[in-house]
């Protein structure tokens, strides 16, 4: 910072205004400092900036898979969504794990974000403990857990299983199964085999048809290798509910070698709106989870919560509402 200050011929304090966009600094003199900054190839040391500020000016976030495309999504609608603040996001993945969710959250807090986003609302007793004793602003996502920590911008997994499950009966099935992971690992999958069970059972149909694919993430090889096994095990299984598109584009593309006909011999539902979901044929009927509105929704929150706009109360997210997508692969029956 001296070398800047000597290149741009002002002193080190007006560098360090320029830097934090001080309204003590004048336009001009701004100006000249970023380009001796420039030139010198200066980079400002956050780190000890926050010594003073108490502020470190990022956003800590988890998620179960960096190669998850709704993940992704959910974090560039926080990013886009935090874009003219100045926070910045420090991503970590869990792989599914509560155990390493807990491991990466106490790495997180010993770097002091202003505030933790969770993907899910299933966490370690010490993992809870740490976020409720951390004093930021805790957010769990894509979940509406019973208990929140803190704040909550999600949706109920169980209940958009059931509106597929509804979706079909609609359709005159009966006889449907569930392709799922790990129900261990994946919570939210489990809730989703948990609405379609419920759902089945009050109306009256059998909700015992349910085939494991295996440790989430579940990839489209395994729903390939699920559907196999459920046309073997249930050979009269005129739809399936599945716990991804990918596994449902998997199950699509075993039906298709076998000569299963998708939809007049079976119809097949995906979760999370993919893109591949759309332009397979045939197209596949899904839920829209909505994955950009909860990061930016969650940007909002973090925005005012933490002091940058007005402050106003905080209540958990009940507008984001998944979406049945019915296309092509659950028509005509």
């Amino acid at each position: 910072m001296m070398d800047v200050a000597r290149e741009a011929g002002v002193s080190p304090m007006t560098v360090s205004r320029a830097f934090k966009s001080d309204s003590y600094v004048s336009a001009q003199t701004r100006k000249a400092i970023i380009e001796a900054a420039d030139r010198l190839g200066y980079v400002m040391n956050s780190t000890a900036a926050g010594l003073s500020s108490q502020k470190t000016g990022f956003i800590a976030v988890t998620i179960p898979s960096i190669n998850n495309a709704n993940f992704a999504d959910t974090v560039r609608g926080l990013t886009d969504g935090l874009r003219q603040s100045r926070l910045q996001v420090l991503l970590g993945s869990t792989n599914y794990d509560v155990d390493e969710e807990e491991r990466l959250v106490r790495q997180l807090l010993t770097r002091r974000p202003e505030a933790i986003v969770l993907t899910g609302g299933v966490h370690t007793d010490k993992c809870r403990k740490m976020l409720e004793n951390a004093g930021i602003a805790v957010f769990e996502t894509w979940d509406l857990p019973k208990d929140p920590i803190d704040d909550v911008v999600g949706f109920s997994n169980a209940n958009a299983a059931a509106l597929l499950v509804r979706h079909l009966i609609s359709t005159g099935r009966r006889k449907i199964a569930f392709l799922g992971g790990d129900a261990s690992r994946d919570t939210r999958g489990f809730d989703r085999r948990r609405g379609f069970v419920n759902e089945m059972n009050a109306q009256n149909l059998d909700g015992n048809r349910l085939i494991e694919a295996g440790p989430p993430p579940i990839s489209m090889r395994e729903g390939a290798e699920a559907m196999a096994k459920l046309l073997t095990l249930w050979p009269d299984t005129q739809a399936v509910v599945c716990v991804s598109d990918l596994a449902a584009f998997g199950a699509l593309s075993e039906c298709q070698r076998r000569g299963v006909d998708v939809p007049r011999r079976i119809a097949i539902c995906g979760f999370g709106a993919y893109e591949i979901s759309e332009i397979c044929v045939p197209p596949i009927t899904t839920i829209d989870p909505q994955c950009y509105r909860i990061g930016q929704v969650v940007a909002q929150k973090i925005i005012k919560k933490i002091g940058l706009e007005p402050h106003t109360s905080s209540n958990t997210e009940l507008g984001i509402q998944p979406s049945l997508v019915a296309r092509a692969s659950t028509g005509n029956y």
